[in-house]
């Protein structure tokens, strides 16, 4: 007897059987044009890009996902209905929010924002899959390189700690940078200084003074202010160098003190990320055109004078990436695992040998490893959280990409909607 997948007005029956059958034959059929892509060249393809045809769909899944959040039937719904991106993109475009700053603390916790530099944000602790809010006053949440030194900020002021909820090192009321959006906060590894990274400058911060660091003032200009867009900076794991860089301006570098020592210049259109390797050998600066960009990496043995001059080839620097407009990336023992502006995360050696890449969908705004680096979290500008086992094998055969990792849960955090899991 044959199973009727519709009834007279049309509509699928069997939600689970279509869910599944159309998600695995979409996931399929991306993977083998990707994987043949990066073989052959995209300029050899000649088939149409896949489609998920699932969006019919997406009202029924949504239902049956906050009615397994109800009824604490969360993993039973997960297996059954393996998530995806795609078809929910009509609930993303009124609910989805940034999630941002996300900060390992140990074993399998986190701390992580919901919300933009320039909107009201809310912070999170996960502790395994439970979340729970903290003190709405908190707007920024940073973590030093080394040494475990945690930083919070709340109504102008930011506290350094040792550890999560550890003693208090040093407290700075901000004056100079006060009421400003707080793109990044990272603390130096003593507790003792602030690189404080907003759209209205970049400043370091001591207890004695604030100090703008980028951009630099334009004295004969008197309408001259401070604003960039693109904003970015880092520092490198043992503190001796900063980096800054916008839209408008080369990723310079800075000695600890905050004064200018070498310049890298923008490959692709805009400067739009920069990161340390984790053993400070390297430093990649990633420049970015509408979603795309590329990204280059140069000894620091070199960074002492260094003058890189833009859309130059160079024998000071190698090309580890051409593709991506990187947003966030953590630097691992042997890889950078970086987020894009379409959705994937990818792992990339100090050569620029991709090593395996992971679709999730939406820009990927916050990510952070565990010290073990077997779990990664990763938040996107859908509104939500993964927790991924690294290498642990595929979850189902709807993941798009060839990592091999095996997704935990995600986190879903929308605007006008309870906390849910899938």
């Amino acid at each position: 007897m044959k199973f009727n997948l519709f009834n007279k007005k049309k509509k699928p029956i069997n939600i689970k059987e279509e869910w599944n059958n159309l998600g695995s034959k979409y996931a399929k059929e991306i993977n083998e044009m990707v994987e043949f892509g990066e073989k052959n060249g995209w300029e050899n393809w000649k088939g149409t890009e896949p489609v998920d045809k699932r969006d019919h769909l997406a009202d029924d899944i949504f239902n049956l996902l906050k009615k397994a959040n109800e009824t604490n039937t969360v993993k039973e719904f997960r297996n059954d209905y393996p998530p995806s991106h795609g078809p929910l993109i009509k609930f993303l475009e009124k609910k989805s929010q940034s999630i941002e700053q996300l900060q390992f603390i140990n074993e399998q916790k986190i701390v992580f924002l919901t919300g933009t530099s320039y909107q009201k944000r809310q912070a999170y602790i996960l502790d395994n899959e439970n979340s729970l809010k903290l003190d709405s006053s908190i707007n920024a949440i940073g973590k030093s390189k080394k040494n475990n030194v945690f930083a919070i900020a709340t109504e102008n002021k930011i506290i350094t700690t040792q550890g999560w909820e550890g003693d208090i090192i040093s407290t700075f009321e901000l004056k100079e940078a006060k009421n400003l959006g707080i793109t990044e906060l990272i603390p130096f590894n003593d507790g003792l200084k602030i690189l404080l990274v907003t759209s209205e400058g970049i400043y370091l911060i001591t207890n004695e003074s604030e100090k703008m660091i980028h951009p630099v003032p334009d004295l004969e200009d008197k309408d001259w202010n401070s604003y960039i867009d693109m904003e970015n900076a880092t520092l490198s794991n043992d503190n001796r160098f900063i980096v800054v860089g916008d839209q408008c301006s080369e990723h310079r570098i800075l000695d600890e003190e905050g004064s200018q020592i070498g310049g890298i210049g923008q490959q692709s259109e805009y400067p739009h990320y920069c990161l340390f390797s984790k053993n400070d050998n390297q430093l990649i600066t990633n420049s970015c055109h509408f979603y795309n960009g590329i990204t280059i990496g140069v000894s620091t043995d070199n960074l002492n004078g260094i003058d890189i001059p833009e859309y130059e080839e160079s024998q000071l620097y190698k090309t580890i990436d051409e593709g991506m407009r990187v947003y966030c990336g953590v630097a691992t023992s042997d890889v950078y695992i970086l987020g894009d502006a379409h959705g994937y995360i990818r792992a990339i050696d100090h050569n620029g040998k991709c090593i395996w890449r992971h679709f999730l969908g939406s820009t990927i705004s916050g990510i952070t490893i565990s010290d073990d680096e077997k779990t990664l979290w990763i938040g996107s500008y859908s509104g939500m959280l993964h927790k991924l086992q690294l290498g642990k094998g595929f979850r189902d055969n709807h993941t798009i990409g060839n990592g091999n990792h095996y997704e935990d849960f995600r986190l879903i955090l929308w605007k006008e909607e309870p906390v849910m899991k899938w």
